[in-house]
């Protein structure tokens, strides 16, 4: 069971901003938006590997068809490209309204070689810090096996939700906790928040059978 915990799913909310998380850009690099030429970038970008890249990518076609068709140029302005100065795509994410209804954070990804240089957190400080509270709760979904992802959303006061159902989905919090404990270091383990959802989120969710966060 061990192995196939980090790839079950966990969901986070975030009730309020923690503002003591947020951080700029690191110098030599700057944030723009997706372009449309760059699509295929952008459905590489979860996968280190180019080859699950090219599995994944009726995937990633499909939930893009499904999730943002119709609001393309909604995606290409508010899906976040950071760059180095060759302005090639080194980070990516975006807030989305899933289902016209409730803010999430998708596709929160820096590639493998620009990792533990501090901007994934900027990337989540520029698409929170200028939030009005009322954009709040924010959601994600994200697995045990991204647990430095889940230590980074904690520290923006993100909370794991221990619902056992979001939406259509299974969230495997109880499964996966030996895991984290395992990977996590022991305070940052410890720091974890949980929560439940709030009802009428969990209400709204039953209507939907497709996956938008």
């Amino acid at each position: 069971m061990e192995k196939e915990n980090p790839d079950l799913d966990l969901f986070m909310m975030c009730p309020a901003l923690d503002r003591g998380a947020l951080s700029p850009l690191p110098d030599g690099y700057h944030v723009r938006s997706c372009r449309p030429d760059e699509l295929t970038i952008w459905k590489a970008f979860p996968f280190d590997e180019p080859e699950d890249a090219i599995e994944y990518e009726g995937f990633m076609t499909d939930f893009f068809n499904k999730t943002y068709g119709g609001k393309e140029e909604l995606f290409f302005r508010d899906t976040l490209f950071v760059c180095d100065e060759l302005d090639r795509p080194v980070g990516t994410c975006l807030l989305w309204k899933a289902y016209g209804l409730f803010n999430t954070i998708h596709w929160l990804k820096v590639s493998k070689e620009q990792e533990g240089k501090g901007i994934g957190r900027a990337l989540l400080s520029m698409l929170l810090q200028d939030l009005p509270a009322s954009a709040y709760p924010i959601y994600l979904h994200t697995q045990a096996g991204s647990y430095r992802a889940i230590k980074l959303y904690a520290d923006f006061g993100f909370q794991i939700l221990t619902d056992p159902v979001i939406g259509t989905r299974s969230n495997d919090w109880e499964a996966c906790q030996a895991y984290l404990q395992k990977q996590m270091p022991k305070q940052a383990y410890e720091q974890l928040q949980t929560s439940h959802a709030p009802a009428y989120f969990l209400d709204q969710l039953k209507q939907f059978d497709s996956i938008e966060f």
